[in-house]
Order: structure tokens, then sequence, then C-alpha cells
């Protein structure tokens, strides 16, 4: 049984189903490969028309899919409020994609007749997404698939159900073509198993094993695994904006983001104004109506304990709390956005995504030193720079390893137009997003073509 509780108030029940264990995954990736013939045959038109209609449904239920967003994992309004408008963004930028070249046209080494490439779809794309975007991450994933000929069949992390079940309904394709398994370990690992092609979303551990079994039966897979994001701040930056972007970028929906900066790099003479503008801006995001409307509870109690143990233990091993540091007493799973200084370098909060709203404040003599500490991990996926220097915040950018680097934003944000993926253990495979991830759910097959009678 899959159940999924509302994170601010643990004893609202969103939805309860019955998973369908790995048989019953079997059986919808069969159903969804018998479907997928006749939705490519829809052809360009169809396949468009079908799309744009699903997001003019989202649309339509903006209020409602904002609402249960919120309920169902946490989410600040403004920010659910923003998810749905994207997802409809989304499922219109795709709506387009059928009518994109489906490959090229060369001329043969020698002789007459012709040379193509054309992009077919794989089949059954599988889908497996994390709960923190439960629209868009579903969406960025499910309308390029389509947008191409493959079927769908999602399976959503369990507490996200409602948000994925209700997606689904409201795109109202055709039977089999995009198909919810709610469900857990199980699930997922049978959908890796019989899908055409993978797309994978969330922790570490569990996309290295999806890569691992999708690689072994020869299915191309992507996989996004998060990122121990960093923010570089320079003595020539505007302090107070900087401090006001790192301060959404951590504690923003609760830091929970792939993309939440939780390694703040202070440069030089920019140590100590920053730590105290970051310290004012996080306290004052902790104060009652803020904290609700800007950073949220985290999705469950688990998560709570695991990041007010990583909090205890630090100050425990010497680190200050500049601001927060403690769970709110109330109801839900609410933890105060919170920075410390002068945590041990081994320590795991500086190590390893923690996916909530604490970050570390390191100190660095110069820019080299900065950059090397943003590039002591194995997960870089996003960093900022802050600096009024153009200058100096391009070099920075091109010495980064991480998948993207923004200048003078938040780490936090993605433009869905444009590919996405981290570097080294962030990401594995093509990039999400974009026009790129059109290759990817695609094969490409190279047709000869000579005129008849021609000798080999």
């Amino acid at each position: 049984m899959i159940t999924s509780y509302n994170p601010a108030d643990p004893s609202d029940l969103v939805v309860e189903v019955e998973s369908p264990g790995a048989a019953g995954v079997a059986a919808a990736i069969e159903r969804a490969r018998a479907a997928q013939t006749g939705w490519r045959a829809l052809g360009a038109a169809g396949r468009s028309a079908a799309l744009t209609k699903a997001a003019a449904a989202i649309e339509a239920h903006a209020d409602e899919l904002t609402e249960l967003i919120v309920r169902e994992v946490g989410k600040p309004a403004v920010e659910a409020r923003g998810e749905v408008g994207r997802t409809v963004a989304i499922w219109r930028y795709y709506a387009q994609a059928p009518f994109a070249p489906a490959g090229e046209v060369h001329e043969p080494a020698a002789g007459e007749g012709l040379l193509l490439t054309r992009r077919r779809p794989y089949g059954v794309a599988g889908l497996v997404t994390p709960w923190n975007f439960p629209l868009a991450i579903p969406t960025w994933k499910a309308a390029p698939a389509l947008a191409v000929g493959n079927a769908v069949v999602l399976k959503p992390a369990p507490e996200a159900t409602a948000c994925a079940l209700r997606l689904a309904e409201l795109a109202g394709l055709p039977e089999g073509v995009l198909t919810i398994v709610p469900g857990g370990a199980e699930e997922g690992a049978a959908l890796v198993a019989g899908a055409d092609v993978i797309s994978f979303t969330g922790s570490t551990g569990v996309g290295r094993a999806v890569v691992a079994a999708a690689t072994g039966r020869g299915v191309p897979v992507q996989a996004e695994m998060g990122g121990l994001n960093a923010a570089i701040v320079l003595p020539d930056a505007d302090i107070a904006q900087a401090a006001a972007h790192l301060a959404a970028a951590i504690a923003g929906y609760a830091g929970q983001k792939c993309t939440a900066t939780s390694r703040v790099i202070a440069v030089g003479d920019a140590y100590e104004p920053l730590a105290e503008a970051l310290a004012k801006a996080l306290t004052g995001i902790a104060a009652p109506g803020a904290l609700t409307d800007v950073c949220g509870p985290v999705i469950n109690e688990p998560a709570l304990e695991r990041l007010t143990t990583a909090i205890d233990s630090a100050v425990e091993a010497g680190a200050t709390a500049l601001a927060g540091g403690r769970r709110i007493d109330r109801d839900g799973w609410f933890i105060e956005p919170t920075l410390l200084e002068q945590v041990p370098a081994e320590h795991p909060l500086r190590t390893e995504e923690f996916f909530g709203p604490v970050a570390v404040l390191l100190p660095a003599a110069d820019l080299d030193e900065a950059i090397a500490v943003a590039n002591d991990t194995a997960q870089s996926l996003s960093t900022s720079v802050h600096s009024r220097d153009l200058d100096t915040a391009l070099a920075a950018a091109d010495r980064l390893d991480a998948g993207m680097v923004r200048v003078n934003a938040p780490s936090s944000g993605v433009d869905f137009h444009l590919p996405f993926s981290g570097a080294k253990g962030a990401g594995y495979g093509a990039r999400e997003q974009g026009q790129a991830v059109l290759d990817f759910f695609t094969a490409q097959r190279t047709v000869t073509l000579l005129p008849a009678g021609t000798p080999r």
C-alpha cells in the first residue's frame, strides 16, 4: 500500500493506493507497448494537438493543482503556483517538438542517391521521478518522450503519488500512452527492468543502481542524482544582493532542490559582512509567516531527524550556528533555516547532500582557493558566483566543474528550454530538457537510398 501524508500536517492522509508490484508494472509496460504503435501513428500533428490539449487542461486546473502541491509535498504556495505555470509551459514547448526535423539528408560519397538519418522512438519510456517537483519533473521527462512518439510509464516517488495521478488524469492522453504506476523500490526496479529507455531523477545511491541495471541490459539511461552545490562570493560583490540570493537558494522550499546551495564560500574580506547579512536573511525566513511562505516543512520525519542529527553533531564537533539549527515546535516537519561556520572538513554536512535548509559558511583566501573548494565534490550540479567584475566571474565560470554556473543569481533554478545536467557524479548520460532530450528519447537510424539498378 502506498500512502502520502501532508508534511505540514502529518495527520492529513492525502492519498492511499495499492502498489501494483513487479507483475503490475510489467503489465503496464506491455499495455504501453501496445498503445505506442497507435500513438506514433498519429503523426506530428496528432501528437502536437494532444500535448497542446494537455497543457490547456492543466492550466484550467491551476488553482486545484497548486493546492494539491502545497498539501502533498509542503511546497510554499508561491512556488507551487510557479511550478504549475512552468508545467503548462513545458507541455506547450514540447507540443511543437513533433514538427522538429527528425533527421538529416546527406550526399553519398560517390554516385547518385541519398543518405538519410532518421530519429525513431524506442517504444516505452520508463520514468522514475522524485517528490520535490511533483508536476514539473514528470512533465519535463514525459512531454519530450511523448512528443517523439514513445509511450510513457511513470513511477513517481510515493510522497508525490496524488500529484502524478492527477497530472496524468488531466493530460487526457489515449489509454496506455501515459500510465502511472504508484510504488516503491520493487516497482522502480521492475520499470527499469522492462522499459526500452530510462530517465531517472533521485538520490545518488538509487541512481547508480538504476544506471547499472539499465546499462546491463543495454538500454539507454539518463540519471540526475543531485548536487553538493556551492556559492562563491567575492569581496567586490553586492553583499546585500548576494545574501538575498543565497538565503533563497538555501531555504527556499526548505532547501529541497537538487540545485539548492549547501556550501557558501566567502573570499577574503567578504566573509564578515556576508556572514552577518546571510544570518540575518535566514533568521527572517524563520519568522512564522515567512516560514510557510518561503521555506515550508521538510518532506517527512526521517528527513527531519537526519538534518537535526547532522546539525547537532557538527556543533558538538566545534561548529557554530550563525542562524537557526533547531526543530520548530509546531505541527509538521519544520526546521529553522540554518547557517553553520567552522564545520570540520570531514563532517558530512561538507561532503554530502542533505536536502534541507542548511548550509555551511567557508572562508577562502582568494578566488583560486574558492574554486578549489567548490570543485572538491563528486556531485557538481550548480554553482553560483557573485561579483561585480564580469571578467572575474566569467573566468571563474570556465574553471568550475559544475554542470550549471549562475552569475549573480541563486544556484537554484533551471531554464527548461536549455540542456540540464550535472558534472562528475551528479549526472549520468544525456542531458535533460531543451532540444537535447529529443535525441535521448530516440534512436538514430542511417538509411541509404540508391536508384534502382545501381550497382554496388
